[in-house]
This record gives C-alpha cells, structure tokens and sequence, in this order.
C-alpha cells in the first residue's frame, strides 16, 4: 500500500516537472498539503517526510489538529474553507493563511481578533473565476474595490488571490481560467499593490496551474488518497 509520504514525493516530482515545462523555478511553488479529514497519523506522517504547511477546510477539526500538533513549531496552516462571520475568532486565532476571503466583513473580523502578539494574518482573497453558482468567491470585477478594502486593515496582510475553478479536463478551460487570476493579480500589482502569491491548482490541474503562474497549490487526494467522510 502506498503512504502518504511516499504520495508526497511524486507529487514533489511533480511539482519539478511542471515547472521546468513551463520555464520556472519548482522553489517558487509553494506545496499546501490538504489533510482535511484526514487523521493526525497521516499529517504526522508528511510532516516527517519534510512537508510543513497543511491545508484545512472544517474549523473545528482543524483547531483539534492544530493544537494536537502544537508542539510542532514550524508547522503552518492554512484556512481555505468557507467562513462563517461567526467563526472568524478562532480562524485568526490559529491559522497562519486565509485563502477564503470574499467579504469586507470577515477581513475586519479576522483584522480585529488577530492576536496582538501574533504576525499579521496572510490573507487571499477568493475569486470565483468561472461564475459558478455553487461557488463562493467574489466575481473578477468585485477584486479592485475587496482589495483596496483589505489593503487599509490592520493585523493583516493582503497576499494575492486563490481561485477553485470550474473542474474540467479541458486543458483550454484550465488555462483560461487560470490565466484571468493571473491577469487580475498582475493588474493590481500594476497599480502599486505588491502581492506575491496565486493560490490555484489542486491534484487534477497542478500541472496547468504551474504553467500559468500558480505559486501556491493545493495537494490533498494526490498526497493522502481519497477523501474520508467529512467531519464537522
């Protein structure tokens, strides 16, 4: 049976692979284990294999994580679920990364519980690329008013934009997609904003993500296999 870790390192082979087809440096991409639903053996497990940022969707099962493995200094998390205004406390709280920002509101939230004696939260703002009604995410058109937004908060730190796209096979569509998150974060970097990441491509279009400038991906399936059943 293949473990996690031995998963983790072809989807680091991956990752090399990808980004010398498309003319980049694989030290440019940042891997996000996704271990939602996933057993602390199995972060354990990767975390030994040398993976050091998770992934995580459902708050309270990543909070039961995250203060298991406490003793883990230099692990990061990253929250890239849904956000209830309700539950931003514990989200600032906890996590390093916020890939799910789409309203003012949760930023000034997640701006105002950030502890004090904590570094800024790193915040992307969640795009929804292909419009879909299923999807959370703000439209391309609404990313220059959330950003400017943003930007003015304090105890956080606007980094870029994630987007989860229309899955498709289709290598066209993979590319159009990701190719307008890229255009949108270059537009605003164009009037002065300086952000540095493109969170975008999970296990079934890494390789089309890398090739359009992803600097973060999300692993999950590739690196811990199937999803088990949620919990929340």
């Amino acid at each position: 049976m293949t473990t996690p870790a031995q998963l983790l390192k072809n989807v680091q082979q991956q990752i090399q692979s990808a980004a010398a087809a498309a003319g980049r440096s694989a030290d440019a991409i940042r891997l996000i284990a996704v271990s939602k639903t996933k057993p602390v053996c199995d972060i354990e497990q990767v975390y030994r294999a040398g993976q050091r940022e998770f992934g995580e969707n459902y708050l309270q099962e990543a909070i039961d994580k995250i203060q298991h493995l406490d003793q883990l200094e230099d692990i990061k998390w990253h929250f890239i679920g849904a956000i209830q205004s309700n539950k931003t406390r514990p989200i600032a709280e906890h996590f390093d990364w916020v890939h799910s920002v789409d309203r003012i509101k949760i930023a000034r939230r997640l701006a105002e519980q950030r502890p004090a004696n904590l570094k800024p939260l790193n915040i992307c703002l969640q795009v929804n690329v292909s419009n879909e009604d299923s999807k959370a995410g703000i439209s391309l058109d609404e990313v220059e008013d959330l950003a400017a937004g943003v930007n003015q908060l304090d105890h956080i730190r606007l980094r870029g934009l994630m987007a989860i796209p229309l899955n498709t096979s289709d290598p066209e569509q993979q590319h159009f997609y990701f190719r307008q998150l890229k255009n949108c974060l270059d537009q605003l970097n164009q009037q002065g904003y300086e952000l540095d990441t493109l969170s975008m491509g999970m296990s079934n279009d890494m390789d089309t993500a890398i090739a359009e400038g992803a600097t973060m991906i999300r692993i999950g399936t590739a690196i811990f296999g199937a999803r088990a059943q949620v919990l929340k």
